[in-house]
């Protein structure tokens, strides 16, 4: 298998992943992964959600959701790895919970009216889904 195919059956991976973990809320709006430097790698706006970002936006605004977690994981060491960050904004939740092996980063945006017991069961199936695979 040449480099090509591994890329294309790691973005395949990845896109099952996105859809798997917007299925767990339908107030999910967006799942993304992103590497370590912001590029995404995979990503799925659930089915009739219109995008908050231009692309030049998300692709900036994934660029600094990755350098903040970069320097988070500075800290490991005297506070312990980050389990996820929630950011809420006016229009939109956001969700980033590191993977566990630290190698992406799932970036998810969350209708703004989800309460705590949604995004703690966004959190927790995320999780889920993730150890299933490891």
């Amino acid at each position: 298998m040449d480099n090509t195919d591994k890329n294309n059956l790691t973005k395949s991976i990845y896109q099952n992943k996105c859809l798997e973990f917007l299925n767990i809320s339908e107030n999910i709006r967006y799942v993304g992964i992103l590497n370590r430097f912001g590029r995404t790698i995979a990503g799925r706006l659930r089915k009739e959600i219109q995008p908050l970002l231009s692309p030049d936006q998300a692709r900036d605004e994934h660029f600094i959701e990755s350098v903040r977690q970069q320097l988070r994981n500075s800290f490991n060491t005297s506070i312990g790895k980050t389990l996820f960050s929630i950011t809420k904004n006016e229009f939109v939740i956001l969700l980033l919970i590191p993977s566990e092996n630290q190698d992406v980063l799932y970036y998810i945006t969350i209708d703004k009216d989800a309460t705590f017991s949604d995004l703690n069961n966004i959190i927790t199936g995320v999780k889920e889904l993730e150890s299933k695979e490891n």
